[in-house]
């Protein structure tokens, strides 16, 4: 029996080079702590079994090989055996607490074989096309402190080798212990030449094995390799580690497992435990289309068939589950947002219950204490920090910075621009404005934004045909989208429901001025329809002005629903769930687009599960406070149905489409209003994000036969379509993956969403939301002036009530500002975009060298949004009361030096 010749701590000391553990560790902040110093009083003697896959040299190779173990003169079984060669592999395993488990799991740790690793060979035995193996065994060295409860664990192992077994291609491992492990990186080298290492990322958890099953998990090397140019020892490993992945599409899923599959959203209901809970199942048909979520398994609900019932957890892939510190940090976050809500916690009687004042509003807050980054550190000095302030909700920018913001017409115009959701506002191309929906069921069709509303409010400068011809008229639309639900919302109680539009001018200094409002109930069998038209002023009267406050907190309401129900949670969230589940089942771990895409997919499975747990499903957080109340997903099922196309979620398409864009003979964008911050920033970082694509893209495939001979590829993109997008599969404007380009174009969209677009539509939550008169929910009263038993007399006697009537409960409000304060956080251990690193990308030259193009394009693109903030020329962001617009603005150093979190920089996933 061979045991290992010294600690790991030995190993790695400056003669040998540093850790690759450690240095990846630096650049991806995956792991919770390097490996620690040694201790003599933290030194324990553990093994791991060592299995080693062996062959002799195949008469071809595919593939560079890497760490070969190949001697001249040792080309014989006999040679080899006589002559093997000694070689070490050096491990990085994140454990628990071990001492919170059973007694058992503790006398485990301290075995000497609970660690199993298995070398493989990327090349087959020539004489029987197939691998064959030796078996040595070799006892690993420890260290670390168990009195963390947190702590990495480094081991060795020595074995031998013989003398022709190639280029280790692949790692089979098995964790024995009775918890389990994150194995880190893996290094393998002839003893005393740590350069010839092959290093493996692994970032993954295995579950024990205890009961010695041959179920084993394999990882890869750094170096990636398309399939037609995977080492032949290594094909089939590749498609069964894939068919492992995918499962068979039974049974229920364990937490420990790692199956990626698709299903319908059908959990959002218990109906089970409360009837009212029930929804339509949202994908999978016509009148509900919707991508697909990962599969389950879960039984069928017993009150509803179509239904899966739901648990205290949703399962995901153990690895796309949070990290232990990003878990930590989530939980403290969502403590702290509980305890501001504390005093304001009501009964169930009283959830309908208004504010008494606008007063009472502002003493949500507190001044001084704002949502600046911060990191969390331990539970005391937390505590000490906070509990002066547990009482108090931190002051959203938007609100210290400008306490009148959410009252000005020129800030609710410029937030269509700058605010949290700039992907609404659209240019007018077609006038009369008119209904798509049909007159039978709605009402008339035509809008009562006329001509002659619209030349009243812009002074007669120019003709109604000429501000359209001009590009100087532009929209927010919720017409179409919202009316076919005004009726059912109403039937809720404690809310309403409009369909709108809302109409601005461009003025010659580049701002926009909102001059008219739309409002409509449709008809009903009992009622005609109902439309207003409302402008600033409206007859010069105060209560006109008191009128054309309540239009715009109606518009705000759906404005801000339809941000958090389709820019957000559909176009990212949502629609990027698929694009993951068919990379993992399609792309292997070493296919080079798998790695470009992964650190875009990190944690957004677990936070949309989350999402499904608490925010999204009947009755819970969305649901009650959102205008569209228990409507909300069928609202963005209509949304996903009638607007969403993968073509378009390009940015530069979606300015397009929305004509605030039109490509030049040069093939550049004209803006169709020069100050569109979000715009401006986005098309920085798009293009940026499109070279990055195009370098790496064409390092990997040099023709276009190569992209379109890629089975893995074509089978991922393939399979995004028909079953992540089913309800969509047969639509003529999906991309195919058949040029350099059109591979460019889709891998820069996933990105983009997935990064600037989430960034863009997240982080701005509290600091515009939190002071929710500027962002209501949900508006709970009709207008004044629909014909009602009330009428107007209300309203003519306390219209600031009637307006505090109509902004969202004292429950309500509490519950979106303590969920917007989470949301909004970055976690510490955030991965952003031109400055993370994945390790697969530094060991090939060319890619390494792209990256740095890309880091460097970012940080000048920091100078540029610094400089556009500071020129007042531009008034969208720039001036008195102005919120300078950052959250597109990569980062540039520490993200919690900066002053806002809106600033920290762009996470590269959705992750929160």
């Amino acid at each position: 029996m061979l045991r290992a010749t010294q600690p790991l701590g030995a190993l790695l000391t400056p003669s040998h080079g540093s850790s690759s553990f450690t240095s990846s560790t630096a650049s991806s902040g995956r792991m919770a702590a390097p490996v620690p110093r040694r201790r003599r009083r933290s030194i324990h003697r553990t093994a791991s079994k060592v299995r080693c896959s062996i062959s002799s040299p195949p008469t071809e190779t595919n593939g560079e090989a890497v760490g070969t173990v190949t001697f001249h003169g040792l080309t014989t079984r006999r040679a080899v055996e006589e002559k093997p060669i000694t070689m070490k592999a050096t491990v990085t395993v994140h454990l628990g607490n071990i001492f919170s488990h059973p007694i058992y799991a503790v006398v485990d740790f301290f075995r000497r074989d609970w660690l199993s690793l298995e070398l493989v060979s990327s090349e087959l035995d020539p004489n029987t096309g197939k691998e064959w193996t030796c078996h040595c065994q070799s006892f690993a060295t420890s260290a670390g402190d168990p009195n963390d409860n947190e702590f990495t664990h480094a081991y060795t192992a020595t074995f031998k080798v013989p003398a022709t077994f190639g280029p280790v291609g692949a790692v089979r491992v098995v964790n024995h212990h009775h918890t389990e492990m994150k194995l880190g990186d893996i290094k393998v080298f002839v003893d005393g030449d740590e350069s010839s290492a092959v290093k493996f990322h692994c970032d993954s958890w295995i579950h024990p094995n205890a009961n010695n099953s041959k179920d084993k998990r394999v990882f890869f090397p750094l170096k990636s390799y398309l399939p037609s140019q995977t080492p032949k020892g290594l094909k089939d490993l590749r498609k069964e580690e894939l068919n492992a992945i995918r499962g068979d599409g039974n049974g229920r899923r364990a937490a420990s497992d790692r199956i990626y599959d698709y299903d319908v959203y059908n959990d959002l209901g218990d109906p089970d435990h409360d009837l009212k809970t029930k929804r339509p199942v949202l994908g999978g048909s016509d009148k509900y289309p919707y991508p697909r979520r990962c599969r389950t398994g879960r039984n069928r609900s017993k009150t509803d068939p179509m239904s899966e019932e739901r648990g205290k957890d949703i399962y995901v892939p153990r690895d796309e589950a949070f990290t232990e510190r990003k878990q930590k940090d989530f939980q403290l976050h969502y403590l702290f947002s509980v305890l501001h809500a504390c005093r304001y916690k009501l009964p169930e009687e009283q959830k309908t219950r208004s504010f008494p004042s606008l007063a009472s509003i502002e003493a949500m807050f507190k001044d001084g204490h704002t949502n600046q980054p911060d990191e969390m550190g331990s539970i005391m000095s937390i505590l000490k920090e906070e509990l002066p302030n547990a009482c108090d909700f931190e002051m959203p920018e938007i609100h210290a910075k400008d306490k009148f913001a959410w009252f000005r017409d020129e800030e609710f115009a410029r937030q269509t621009l700058a605010g949290m959701n700039p992907l609404s506002i659209q240019l007018v191309t077609e006038f009369p404005i008119a209904s798509k929906l049909s007159e039978e069921i709605y009402g008339e069709q035509d809008s009562l934004l006329t001509k002659e509303v619209i030349e009243k409010q812009i002074n007669g400068v120019m003709t109604a045909e000429e501000a359209v011809k001009n590009k100087r008229l532009f929209m927010l639309d919720y017409h179409d989208l919202l009316l076919p639900y005004v009726h059912k919302v109403r039937k809720l109680g404690d809310t309403t429901l409009y369909g709108s539009r809302t109409l601005f001018f461009l003025t010659d200094d580049g701002t926009l001025r909102p001059i008219a409002i739309e409002l409509t109930r449709p008809k009903s069998p009992t009622k005609p329809q109902w439309r207003e038209v409302f402008t600033p002023g409206m007859d010069g009267s105060v209560t006109g002005s008191w009128l054309w406050q309540l239009a715009k907190t109606h518009v705000l309401a759906h404005d801000t629903g339809y941000h958090q129900l389709v820019s957000h949670w559909l176009r990212t969230h949502c629609c990027v769930e698929p694009y993951i589940i068919a990379a993992n089942r399609q792309l292997s771990q070493m296919h080079p687009i798998y790695r470009l895409l992964h650190p875009h997919f990190r944690f957004t499975m677990e936070i949309n599960a989350l999402a499904r747990q608490k925010l999204i499903n009947a009755g819970g957080i969305i649901e009650s406070t959102f205008s569209p109340g228990e409507y909300c997903m069928e609202l963005s099922s209509a949304a996903y149905g009638s607007s969403w196309r993968f073509d378009m979620e390009a940015l530069p398409a979606d300015l397009i489409r929305r004509g605030m864009a039109v490509q030049g003979e040069d093939g550049k964008l004209e803006l169709s209003i020069e100050d569109y911050p979000y715009a401006n920033d986005g098309l920085l970082v798009w293009d940026s994000l499109k070279e990055w694509a195009s370098d790496y893209v064409a390092h990997y495939y040099p023709c276009a036969a190569d992209i379109v001979g890629d089975e893995e590829l074509q089978g991922w993109w393939t399979e995004v379509r028909t079953k992540g997008h089913e309800d969509k599969k047969d639509e003529e404007w999906w991309p195919k993956l058949d040029s350099h380009e059109s591979l460019v174009q889709v891998l820069t969209t996933i990105m983009w969403v997935t990064s600037g677009h989430h960034a863009a539509v997240n982080f701005g939550q509290y600091p515009f939301g939190g002071y929710f008169p500027n962002r209501p929910t949900t508006a709970r009263r009709n207008m004044p002036n629909e014909p009602s038993r009330e009428g107007m007399g209300n309203f003519i006697k306390d219209p600031e009530k009637v307006l505090l009537d109509t902004f969202p409960s004292q429950y309500q409000a509490t519950m979106v500002l303590q969920i917007l304060d989470v949301l909004s956080s970055h976690s510490p251990d955030e991965e952003y975009m031109g400055t993370h690193e994945e390790p697969a990308w530094l060991v090939e030259g060319e890619i390494k060298s792209a990256f740095g193009r890309f880091r460097r394009r970012m940080l000048d693109i920091v100078e540029v949004i610094n400089e556009w903030n500071e020129d007042p020329k531009r008034k969208n962001r720039n001036g008195a009361g102005v919120m300078k617009y950052v959250l597109l603005k990569p980062s540039d150093g520490s993200p919690m030096d900066e002053k806002t979190v809106m600033a920290m920089g762009i996470p590269n996933s959705i992750s929160i």
